[in-house]
Parts: structure tokens; sequence; C-alpha cells
């Protein structure tokens, strides 16, 4: 068995690797990966999604919110997930050169993550990686989704507070993903707020979700910030440890567990089907006379 967790405190580096060791080990399915799982013991360790349109600057959001929380002596995990090819699920892995600097801190872990394929916006062993990390010594965990869209609404099943972050100019956006942000956001973000009119974006916003805030038991915070010049940063900080300290909902716990076990108990139904497999079995059948998918399915 893979022992990860013997942990010498003065060798945070080696611990480090290890966990890279690990999690490598999850993300191929490799023999041992199963026993590392099983034995886990996860501490209650915060983790913070971060979603949003593309061009929104999550990344560089992420990358100020780290820098706040490492001059406060926080130790921080980073899931940043990359889109991926449909064809041959690579990925460019931009977040190593966007947080490069961060790389060799030893409070810091940053993890880049193909989506390799998942439509979700997310990795699919996300919920492997994250509570393996839970079980180390970080005080915080960030995960940073591709921004896909409505399918974004898959990192609230895994984060305790799910941070969605927009520019002045997303309010065509907002309207076409209204729904699903009113649901998932616990705090919205409004970056690159030094641009033009985005007081009255932010305004705009805030009319929009007076009809969510009647159903909720408390307002969501929305934060201006220009991560690039990390402005608004500490506000943000501020308002994320506000929301983690508030009172739990022991439905929203159970909700979250619960949409942890379907997408394993899923998963690991699905695990005999291979699509590499599937491709050829359909390129076999498909020029076949009164090929017809539902009936290739129903008989797979």
């Amino acid at each position: 068995m893979y022992d990860y967790n013997i942990f010498d405190g003065n060798d945070v580096v080696q611990h480090q690797k290890k966990l890279s060791r690990a999690i490598s080990l999850i993300e191929n399915q490799s023999p041992g990966y199963e026993e590392i799982l099983s034995s886990l013991q996860p501490k209650n360790v915060p983790v913070i999604g971060i979603t949003g349109p593309p061009g929104a600057g999550k990344s560089t959001l992420t990358n100020a919110l780290l820098k706040e929380m490492v001059d406060q002596q926080k130790a921080v995990a980073v899931l940043c997930v990359d889109p991926s090819s449909p064809f041959n699920l690579g990925s460019l892995l931009g977040d190593r050169i966007r947080m490069a600097d961060w790389y060799n801190h030893p409070n810091v872990f940053i993890r880049s993550l193909a989506s390799r394929g998942s439509l979700g916006g997310l990795h699919p062993a996300i919920i492997e990686i994250t509570e393996l990390l839970k079980s180390s010594f970080f005080d915080y965990i960030i995960i940073e989704t591709i921004g896909v869209g409505q399918s974004e609404v898959e990192i609230a099943g895994l984060a305790d507070i799910t941070l969605v972050v927009l520019v002045p100019e997303a309010g065509d956006e907002i309207q076409t993903m209204k729904a699903g942000l009113m649901e998932i956001a616990d705090l919205f973000v409004v970056n690159k707020s030094d641009r033009p009119d985005a007081g009255m974006f932010v305004k705009n916003l805030l009319l929009m979700l007076a009809p969510a805030f009647a159903t909720k038991k408390h307002l969501i915070p929305v934060v201006k910030t220009v991560a690039i010049t990390h402005t608004g940063i500490a506000d943000l900080f501020k308002a994320i440890e506000t929301l983690l300290k508030a009172e739990k909902n022991n439905e929203r716990k159970y909700f979250l567990l619960t949409q942890k076990a379907y997408h394993l108990i899923e998963k690991k139904r699905m695990q005999d089907v291979d699509k590499t497999i599937l491709k050829e079995k359909i390129k076999e059948q498909y020029n076949k006379p009164g090929f017809n998918l539902f009936n290739f399915i129903k008989n797979y």
C-alpha cells in the first residue's frame, strides 16, 4: 500500500511530493489507489470553488486570493482545471504559467488538472483528489473551474462556498446563466471593476438577484475587485471567512455528501465501459443496415 500519510512537519517539500504522486495514482486509477482513498481521514478543511464565464479573470483572482491567504500565514492547496481536447484529452494547463510564482512556496500546493472531457467543467476524479487534500495540512482548498456556462452548477456539489466571478460587460451572459447562478452562488465577485459602468453593473446585478434574496436566510454578498492590482482582495477574503463562520446548514452538508456519493456510485458502475472499445464497436456497427443508436445501447 502506498503510504502518503507519513508527514514530517519539517519536510513540507517531501510531503508535497507524496501528495503529487498520490494524485497521479488516483488520476490514473493505478493499483493501490482505492486503498489510499479508503484510508483517508479528511479534516474539516473549507473548499472554495471559483467559477464564472471565460475571460472573467478567474485565474488572476485565484492568484490574488492565494497571495492574501499566504500573507496571513495560511497553507493553501489550489486545484486548477483547464479545458482539454474532446479528441485526445490533452490540455494546455495554462495555470502553470499564470501561477508560476507560487510553485516553490512551502505553504502552497498547486495542481493543474485537465478536464479530460468532463462536461461539468471539473476533473473526473475531482472528488477523490479533494478528499485527499483535505486529509493533509492545508487551511483552505481552492478549486478553479474552466467556466463552461450552465454546467458550472457541478461545483456546487463539491465546494463549501462557491464564488461566481463576473465582469462589468457580462450583462448578456448573466441573462443566459441566470437560473444556475442564482442557485450556486454564495458570493459574487465583480472583477475588473475599474472598467466603465462597473457601478451600474453591480446595481443591476443586485436588482436581478432581489427575488432570490427572499428565499435565502442572508443576502448574497457582491464584492468588487481588480485582481491584477490586488484591489478589493482583502475585502473578498473577509467576506469568504464571514460565510465560512456563519451558522452551518446541515441540509446543505447532506446535499453535498449526497452529490458526491451519487457521482462516485455512478462512476463505479460505469467503470467497465471503455470509450475506446465503445468507439470501435460503433465503427463496426454503424455502416450496417438499420443501425439504431438506441438499440445499440440497449444491446451493449
